[in-house]
């Protein structure tokens, strides 16, 4: 049964695909079609076009990328379904939304994991945890060739949350993850795992107490009209991981491997400015309405850190198992080299 839905979801994407491609002339020798979620506006987007004119330019318009945003080949698990089974050449997908699929990609929602310094973040990034960690895609069949960076979490609620202590007995919201229901049990809080789409009600109507999210989230979807308190923490990595279909990176040239590779990691900070920007706006809009702000400290991060990582840490040793510790155990070794002082 599971197997023929897996078929029939993979039928729509490729009908759909199918639909929006089929008056293009392709004069390209290898054409990837690269779904993801975000609009046209959000960093993702704006920086695969960037992404796509490099590869073009770059292998003499040997490798084309067509970008389908916002969702039209389906959700993110058809689309990575449909990458993993050739009908879709791409996709660019958060992490939160890949453990189902790879239980390894859960470390990235640990909190804290992510140093706070865009160098040192590269560096856990793109090095040998960064390698680790896309080599257990392999796997499960799909071939990823990096992370990229796409913000981090803050905490919003409509009680008080002007210091650590003030946590404990308060309600969030968190996506369907054990990682982040025990970070939120380490500070004394609880957690409840909601849809997306239910968290404005959920919030007005005091079904939680409070959430999770970037600060251009908080703002586009307008959560801090219903939240009395924001605390811009930091703590919660979202990153995406960049997923492409095995057999199609095969049949590739290794220069024009080369080249996707490079171009990736070459917008980086491009998409950090780019990023940062948003978030920036996005904090000044809701700097104007009744919210209180509040910004960690270097040393309340730290106290958070303490509390926090070892939680989330825990929760995702006892889901990721051998492999999982070995990705933890590379990742401590990375973090600590990238953050010495």
């Amino acid at each position: 049964m599971k197997q023929t839905i897996r078929s029939l979801a993979a039928a729509g994407l490729l009908v759909a695909a199918g639909a929006m491609t089929s008056s293009v002339a392709w004069s390209a020798d290898y054409v990837a079609k690269i779904g993801h979620l975000e609009s046209v506006q959000q960093s993702r987007h704006v920086h695969l076009e960037k992404v796509a004119a490099l590869v073009k330019e770059r292998t003499n318009g040997a490798v084309e990328f067509q970008l389908f945003p916002q969702g039209q080949l389906g959700g993110q698990r058809e689309m990575t379904e449909g990458v993993q089974l050739g009908i879709l050449e791409a996709t660019v997908a958060p992490a939160a939304f890949l453990g189902g699929f790879n239980p390894a990609v859960s470390i990235l929602d640990i909190p804290f994991l992510i140093p706070e310094d865009d160098a040192a973040a590269d560096k856990v990034r793109s090095g040998p945890f960064g390698e680790a960690l896309c080599e257990s895609f392999a796997a499960r069949n799909v071939k990823c060739i990096g992370l990229w960076p796409n913000g981090k979490k803050n905490f919003t609620s409509n009680k008080a949350l002007d210091g650590i202590d003030a946590f404990a007995g308060q309600k969030f919201r968190v996506m369907d993850s054990n990682i982040l229901i025990e970070q939120f049990k380490s500070l004394g809080a609880s957690a409840v795992a909601l849809p997306f789409g239910e968290l404005y009600t959920a919030l007005q109507t005091g079904v939680v107490d409070g959430e999770e999210n970037p600060l251009d989230t908080i703002q586009r979807m307008k959560f801090y009209e219903v939240q009395d308190y924001l605390v811009v923490s930091g703590h919660g990595a979202m990153e995406d991981v960049i997923l492409f279909n095995p057999a199609w990176w095969d049949s590739l040239p290794a220069e024009h491997q080369t080249v996707i590779v490079e171009a990736f990691q070459e917008v980086v900070p491009d998409l950090l400015a780019h990023k940062a920007a948003a978030v920036a706006t996005a904090l000044d809009e809701i700097k104007k309405s009744d919210i209180n702000v509040r910004e960690l400290s270097a040393e309340e991060k730290a106290a958070f850190r303490a509390k926090m990582y070892p939680a989330g840490r825990s929760a995702y040793l006892e889901r990721a198992g051998d492999e999982g510790a070995k990705l933890i155990a590379l990742y401590e070794q990375e973090y600590d080299a990238a953050t010495a002082k």
